[in-house]
């Protein structure tokens, strides 16, 4: 997951190797996405290429890494020449504009605590959606709830936090929503202790791995009895007919 600002050459924020930590909870996203990963796989702001080891299973007929700032895309670079990411994956420098027309239509489109970061989300999704094969799913994941904005949201470049109603509302137009839902409620209550009480601008490691550890497991069993309707993220997956 990477940062595409005004400058989308270059991520303002540091966290993204503190998240690298997060096993359970992108493993519990990732059961939700991966009926969806089939084919040609686009990856929007693949930051360092944590979610691309995570998703990535190599049954993909082709894995696109598209990260602008070129100091993450060297690492995962780095990746691809120690054969550390399935053979199906290649990297590209830059964002969704700069990929050529002879890219083609991709199966699924990926954004991982992408979205949040761009200015103009819609046309964002629009631009993924001409992108997308028919029949192919655009799949998100973005921080929920503007009244959560912290710190942290503002030294990583974030421009808003999201309610379901609100992301519905920058999905392209014509697209199917299939999935509209939050995850992790339980994280949700201690996302709201930090907004109120602790105010940090970063978490710290411990704080990371207390979370994936503890909270997740707990939210995945939460998370059904509440159908879905807590959380501290969102997860949208939209398909084109």
């Amino acid at each position: 997951m990477s940062a595409l600002t005004n400058d989308a050459t270059h991520y303002i924020g540091d966290e993204l190797a503190l998240f690298e930590h997060a096993t359970r909870w992108k493993a519990y996203y990732g059961a939700r996405l991966r009926p969806f990963l089939k084919g040609r796989v686009l990856e929007v702001g693949a930051g360092i290429g944590g979610t691309t080891r995570t998703l990535c299973d190599g049954s993909q007929a082709d894995w696109l890494c598209l990260e602008p700032d070129a100091a993450l895309a060297g690492r995962i670079a780095e990746l691809l020449r120690a054969h550390e990411l399935p053979a199906c994956c290649r990297l590209h420098v830059g964002v969704l504009d700069d990929l050529p027309a002879s890219e083609g239509l991709f199966d699924a489109i990926l954004y991982i605590d992408v979205i949040e970061h761009i200015e103009d989300d819609a046309a964002e999704l629009r631009r993924a959606y001409d992108r997308l094969a028919p029949g192919g799913a655009i799949l998100i994941v973005v921080p929920a709830h503007q009244w959560l904005f912290s710190p942290f949201d503002q030294a990583i470049g974030h421009f808003r936090r999201y309610s379901r109603p609100m992301l519905r509302r920058v999905l392209p137009a014509g697209s199917r929503i299939q999935q509209l839902l939050y995850l992790d409620s339980v994280g949700l209550l201690a996302s709201a202790a930090n907004k109120l009480l602790l105010r940090q601008t970063y978490p710290t490691l411990a704080q990371i791995k207390f979370w994936d550890s503890t909270i997740v497991p707990v939210s995945r069993l939460a998370d059904r009895v509440t159908g879905f309707a807590l959380g501290k993220s969102v997860l949208a997956v939209v398909q084109k007919p």
